[in-house]
């Protein structure tokens, strides 16, 4: 690299020659040969640049590095350093040139002003303003995803903002959301266990209710079986009570009423059944037994007395198997017998209306429906 001469007008303190006076004019102010420079750690000073490099000689090398500088910043501004924010600083050596470049430097315009320059400085200075408040904001503002985003990622001032509010109401909304998902899910699976509950709670009242209706029903029948045997029984009663029948089922007619005979001292008082003995004596209608025991010459002797007061005699039974009571119409009292004044096993039948004098029984029986 060729080097400029030093102007005569503008003498340096680095142009001094090796005795440190200034040249006279007939020193030699030619391009050359120079001699090297090695000045002493009085006569140098502070050097204000980043880098450092190798020492250069003579002062017309100074000026065309200082010039070179200037070049490559304004080169640098010129080519967009506004992209700066997206790629490393670049490194830019400056040679040593020594106090020259201090020098310059007051004459130099302020970075600001250089075209490009100034607005990215700026941009620049507020970009890192608002990062830095943005880095300073607390992090344990809450549970936000996003919450440490600086003004760089949201675009900076009021947008930065409202973005970030912006996704503190979505992400609270979505909170509410999942909360209120989650509350229906709850409550719809209780509504289901509810349900269930109440469909189990609700089948087995039924079964109990159907069990209970089936029990109803079984009392119900029974209840209105028995009321119809009741029913069919005094239909029978009834109709026994208003029917008369013969004393014995299988009989002769032997001795009647008014007869004569020996055997006893008037005449005879009553109709005479002759059937073996033990044959079953039945009543021939419904009535209350009021006297059964031994009766003389009658024997074993029963008094029926009928509703109206008449009473029937049944005598000479060789057994009496109901004494007392209420009897109906073809109950069982007695059998026959051989008991009293007797020539055979017999039954001998009185009637006595009102509890009176013996009558006809033959005509009785008949007129109340008996055949014999």
């Amino acid at each position: 690299m060729a080097s400029n001469r030093p102007a005569p007008e503008s003498p340096s303190a680095y142009g001094l020659d090796d005795r440190g006076a200034f040249p006279g004019p007939g020193a030699d102010d030619g391009d050359g040969p120079w001699e090297e420079w090695n000045p002493t750690e009085e006569s140098t000073r502070s050097v204000r640049g980043k880098h450092r490099v190798a020492k250069q000689r003579g002062g017309g090398f100074a000026r065309s590095g200082t010039v070179l500088g200037v070049g490559v910043i304004a080169a640098v501004g010129a080519s967009g350093m506004a992209s700066a924010e997206d790629r490393p600083p670049v490194p830019i050596s400056m040679p040593d040139i020594g106090g020259m470049a201090d020098d310059l430097s007051e004459n130099l315009p302020d970075a600001k002003s250089l075209p490009g320059i100034g607005e990215l400085i700026s941009d620049e200075d507020s970009e890192t303003a608002s990062a830095a408040a943005a880095d300073a904001a607390p992090a344990a503002s809450g549970p936000l995803t996003r919450a440490t985003q600086t003004s760089a990622d949201t675009g900076g001032g009021t947008g930065a903002g409202e973005a970030l509010r912006s996704r503190i109401l979505q992400q609270a909304d979505a909170q509410q959301g999942a909360a209120e998902q989650e509350a229906r899910d709850t409550a719809e699976q209780a509504a289901v266990q509810q349900a269930a509950t109440e469909a189990a709670a609700h089948q087995k009242s039924a079964e109990k209710a159907a069990a209970a209706k089936k029990a109803a029903e079984m009392e119900a029948k029974r209840k209105a079986e028995e009321a119809a045997r009741q029913k069919a029984e005094a239909e029978r009663l009834a109709k026994l009570a208003k029917s008369f029948i013969a004393p014995v089922s299988s009989y002769t007619l032997t001795a009647s009423f008014g007869q004569a005979g020996d055997r006893w001292a008037a005449d005879h008082t009553g109709q005479d059944f002759a059937a073996p003995t033990g044959t079953p004596v039945k009543a021939l209608h419904s009535g209350t037994i009021t006297q059964a025991g031994w009766a003389g010459s009658y024997g074993y002797r029963i008094v029926l007395t009928l509703d109206d007061g008449t009473e029937v005699w049944f005598c000479h039974l060789s057994s009496m198997v109901k004494t007392s009571g209420k009897v109906n119409t073809g109950d069982v009292i007695g059998r026959v017998g051989a008991t009293g004044n007797v020539t055979g096993p017999h039954l001998h039948l009185e009637v006595r209306p009102d509890a009176g004098d013996p009558i006809d029984p033959m005509p009785w029986l008949r007129d109340h429906g008996i055949n014999v």
